[in-house]
């Protein structure tokens, strides 16, 4: 039977363009792929189409770090893919929220046994096997022309060219370069120490003895100037592609922007602790639990793993994981993808255990916390320990709806019995009877608020009832508001807690308002001067920073912050100062993003102020001067009183939006160091998207954030409703 397989799948793909064409079928891919991967996919994904008419495939790309909550929430209500592609340790969380459906065909003759063993679960076989993926070493010939594989990577990091004028462009100044604040790269040096990111029972091991002296190794390379200070992958690639380092530490995907520079690959050799053991990744495609065409999709996607393998790896430049693929001479030939093959077979699989997702966060901050702050290496781990732990604590046990259902059904009771009442006076009945043909024109707007606003904001109070991971959530009542107000048993001002991120985030209202709100004015007042040339060329370069998309700005101004390359350092070293490590500390990492918002919101206040200004009566001035008013009186007794009514709902919206500015926190800062720059906001969404999907308890948040709200702007609309207007004196 699981021989005619084959066969049955392709007569899946032949009927529909038999007999009366019944019409295109189509299927949908999604994929986290960019670059030269994507144009891969795409290609093969034509070539299906080509070999059976009447199939249309659909490709959506995604953003890596938002692909799997997107999978988790799409595809349980039916508007997620037919296949998707991503990486084998996530399988068991797509297996416990029944996200995938296991292969019905053999594959055993097509693929390593590793491969398929690493995508199987009790028995069944849930993907097909695409590419491995592993990191390497890429040696600079620039640097040193003609090497060989090195014995070990400690003499690249301390290496340096022996004598600049034998380089050919003399720049070399770093011996090694990878993602170092990574913990996906920084695993292969742990694994070197005897350690682990995670153990075989799934806890974390990134608090272990090995740890610590891989960290440690990290440190002194950093002190050593062996390596780069806040290494990015673009900041990898910059250094490797100009010549300022000499090798580097990376997967395939580098190669793409390395176009025009002379190197060589090897495999990464090891450290004087033991071999340097990187993760190894096994890229598959699925066929997603709520698929209408079965067999389709599984015939897509062994097309995809099998019959495309040729096209991904010599478009794409990925290691297939195709067998017979390598039996070709142009790919057995191929220096670069048969040593990152060799690699991927040398390397530690990724763990698959559930919490491998929730590692990677702690332990990030946890490398950015010594390597920037220069915080000790145990207190570090320590605290990546505890983080570790609060993102995969227990759920909340089960509880009955009862008790909400009656505590809710009692205030709907109070506020029909409230309404009733108003009802039964008769100039509140007189009043609705003679505004009842106004709503015919206001029906409209009503539904789209009704559905737009009011909707959603029923539904995340009502998620925030019920707790779990991903779409696999149970009622729990009040729980997740106990958990959040409690600061989940700790430290009502400790690291994380509802509290201390709350007290950040009114901070950073307060300080961005009084800039806001500072700057605007005061150049708003000098643009409004008449004695000054070209004020209308000046306002409009002035709009220019609310004009372009905030996040747009926000990276341009983490680029300025970066601790090497950034434009503020760079003027600092200039003047004579000594460069930042702007995201190492609090008050640094507040700094920046503090800036960057400032940069956003002043415009808005300047515009708001200079149309009030229009408004402001010239005899008051006049009357002023006759009075002998200096221009501090005339400002402080006549501008500012007629400007108030004017900026009151003005800063209530800043306030607003600056309240929930995501964008400018998690695109600059990132919430470093360890968390302490995030508002709550941004905290939401970790809770949601990156510490396993728990969106109850980031509804709960947002239901916090939405009450702060209201009851902060009700209580400034009554003051200002209780402030007597006041007319210049």
């Amino acid at each position: 039977m699981k021989r005619a397989l084959p066969a049955l799948l392709a007569l899946t793909l032949i009927a529909p363009t038999a007999g009366a064409q019944p019409g295109t079928r189509t299927l949908t891919l999604w994929h986290a792929y960019s670059g030269a991967e994507e144009q891969a996919v795409v290609a093969s994904a034509r070539a299906f189409e080509e070999a059976n008419p009447g199939v249309r495939v659909e490709i959506l790309a995604n953003a890596f770090g938002a692909y799997a909550s997107k999978l988790e929430s799409a595809i349980p209500t039916g508007r997620g893919p037919d296949v998707f592609i991503d990486a084998h340790e996530r399988l068991p969380s797509y297996l416990e929220r029944h996200l995938v459906l296991a292969m019905q065909g053999e594959y055993a003759p097509h693929f390593e046994a590793a491969h398929l063993d690493s995508l199987r679960a009790e028995g069944a076989l849930y993907g097909i096997p695409l590419a491995t993926k592993a990191v390497a070493l890429y040696l600079n010939d620039d640097c040193y022309p003609g090497w060989q594989q090195p014995e070990s990577l400690d003499e690249i990091a301390v290496a340096r060219p022996p004598d600049p004028a034998t380089t050919p462009n003399g720049e070399c100044e770093y011996g090694l370069v990878f993602e170092a604040e990574n913990a996906y790269y920084v695993a292969g040096l742990v694994h070197a120490e005897g350690g682990a990111l995670l153990t075989d029972e799934g806890d974390y091991g990134f608090d272990s003895p090995a740890a610590a002296r891989a960290v440690s190794t990290l440190k002194g390379w950093l002190d050593a100037g062996a390596i780069p200070e806040e290494a990015n992958g673009e900041l990898v690639g910059r250094l490797f592609r100009t010549g300022r380092a000499s090798a580097a530490i990376s997967g395939p995907w580098l190669a793409a922007s390395l176009e025009g520079v002379s190197y060589q690959v090897v495999p990464v050799p090891p450290v004087a602790a033991g071999a340097w053991q990187p993760y190894a990744t096994v890229e598959a495609a699925f066929v997603a639990a709520e698929t209408e065409q079965r067999l389709l999709a599984e015939s897509f996607a062994r097309f995809l793993a099998i019959d495309a393998a040729t096209t991904r790896a010599r478009v794409g430049r990925q290691v297939v994981a195709a067998t017979a693929a390598w039996d070709a001479p142009a790919l057995a030939s191929d220096t670069f993808l048969t040593t990152f093959r060799r690699a991927a077979q040398d390397a530690v699989p990724m763990p698959t255990h559930p919490n491998m997702r929730q590692v990677f966060e702690p332990a990030q901050r946890a490398l950015r916390a010594v390597l920037r702050g220069g915080q000790p290496v145990e207190d570090a781990l320590a605290q990546g320990r505890a983080d570790f732990d609060d993102a995969t604590r227990p759920m909340p046990a089960p509880r009955s709806p009862t008790p909400t259902l009656l505590v809710l059904g009692l205030l709907l009771l109070v506020v029909v019995g409230r309404w009733a009442m108003r009802l039964r006076d008769p100039e509140t009945r007189a009043a609705i009877r003679a505004s009842m043909p106004a709503y015919r024109y206001l029906w409209h707007a009503f539904l789209a608020v009704g559905l737009l606003v009011v909707l959603p904001l029923l539904v995340g109070a009502a998620a925030s009832l019920f707790a779990g991971r991903g779409t696999d959530m149970h009622f729990v009542g009040a729980a997740n508001y106990v958990d959040i107000l409690t600061a989940r048993g700790g430290e009502l001002l400790g690291q994380r807690s509802f509290y201390l991120v709350l007290l950040v985030t009114v901070l950073w209202t307060v300080c961005n308002l009084a800039l806001h709100l500072g700057i605007g004015m005061a150049l708003a007042l000098v643009l409004q001067r008449p004695t000054l040339k070209l004020r209308g060329l000046y306002r409009v370069l002035l709009i220019l920073p609310w004009a372009v998309p905030s996040y747009v700005t926000a990276l341009a101004w983490k680029g300025m912050f970066h601790r090497q390359l950034g434009a503020i350092n760079a003027v600092l070293e200039a003047l004579g100062g000594e460069p930042v490590s702007w995201f190492g500390q609090f008050t640094t990492a507040f700094a920046a993003n503090l800036a960057t918002n400032v940069w956003l919101g002043f415009p808005f206040m300047m515009v708001v102020t200079l149309g009030a200004l229009t408004s402001i009566p010239k005899d008051l001035y006049e009357a002023a001067d006759v009075d002998g008013a200096t221009r501090w009186q005339r400002f402080t007794r006549v501008t500012l009183p007629m400007l108030r009514p004017a900026l009151a709902p003005a800063v209530a919206m800043g306030a607003v939006w600056t309240f929930n500015m995501f964008n400018v926190v998690f695109l600059v800062s990132g919430g470093e160091p360890g968390g302490s720059t995030e508002i709550l906001v941004s905290e939401a969404y970790r809770w949601a998207f990156t510490r396993g999907s728990q969106y109850g308890y980031a509804a709960a948040y947002a239901v916090l954030i939405f009450a702060l709200l209201f009851v902060t702007t009700r209580l400034f609309g009554a003051r200002a409703a209780r402030t007597p207007a006041r007319s210049p004196a």
